[in-house]
């Protein structure tokens, strides 16, 4: 059972999260998937056979805690808006698509699972900014031996609206089912993929003036033998 606390209303709810769904290669324009794919090809990841691809991931992944653990030193974080399905509606958070890149080289489907993704404490009813959702900005910053960079940033009108990425999922309405959760892809990276000490993720509301954010740090396990 995760807490989160709705913006609109001032009050926490609770959400048994039974079903987790990562959106990939979700870009609202064909070059900007492209670029990602490029970017990903580029640490060894083959192309998806169709974009956008749903990927199925553990429930109990999505995190609302400061701290994940991962094992090895090659996995990174990619800022995501994640749509949650309740019996009040469908909320919107900020997240993480934290994904090890070494699995990923592999099989994407399998990299998905192997990390938490860290989501935000705070969210918005996603009826409070449908209507002017292509407004919404997008940023992340990673703490790299001690000092925080811009990592990502745009506005989410480089992915897919939700109206449009719950159509492909095969959703009749803007909303998803109470329990479900929906990462909904992400940005390019300025500079290369690559690790970090700690992620910083932040969703921009501008007609509103409001934001979302969301700070988690990595601690890395060893990888034994």
């Amino acid at each position: 059972m995760m807490i989160f606390h709705v913006s609109e209303t001032d009050k926490a709810l609770k959400v048994d999260i039974q079903e987790l769904i990562i959106a990939g290669w979700a870009g609202r324009e064909q070059s900007a998937i492209d670029e990602h794919i490029e970017e990903l090809e580029a640490i060894g990841v083959r192309p998806p056979s169709a974009t956008p691809l749903f990927y199925r991931v553990a429930a109990n992944q999505l995190t609302t805690e400061p701290t994940i653990q991962v094992l090895g030193e090659a996995s990174s974080g990619e800022v995501e808006v994640v749509l949650i399905g309740t019996q009040q509606g469908t909320l919107v958070g900020i997240g993480s698509d934290h994904t090890d890149r070494e699995t990923e080289a592999w099989s994407v489907a399998h990299s998905k699972q192997v990390c938490a993704k860290p989501v935000s404490r705070s969210v918005w009813r996603l009826e409070s900014v449908l209507d002017h959702w292509d407004d919404l900005q997008m940023k992340s910053y990673a703490t790299i031996e001690g000092r925080e960079v811009v990592y990502q940033q745009g506005g989410v009108t480089g992915l897919l609206h939700p109206a449009e990425l719950l159509r492909r999922f095969g959703l009749d309405e803007v909303r998803l089912a109470p329990g479900q959760a929906m990462l909904c892809g992400t940005l390019p990276v300025k500079g290369e993929v690559r690790a970090a000490e700690a992620f910083r993720v932040v969703l921009t509301d501008p007609v509103s003036g409001r934001e979302l954010e969301h700070h988690y740090r990595i601690k890395t396990l060893p990888v034994v033998a």
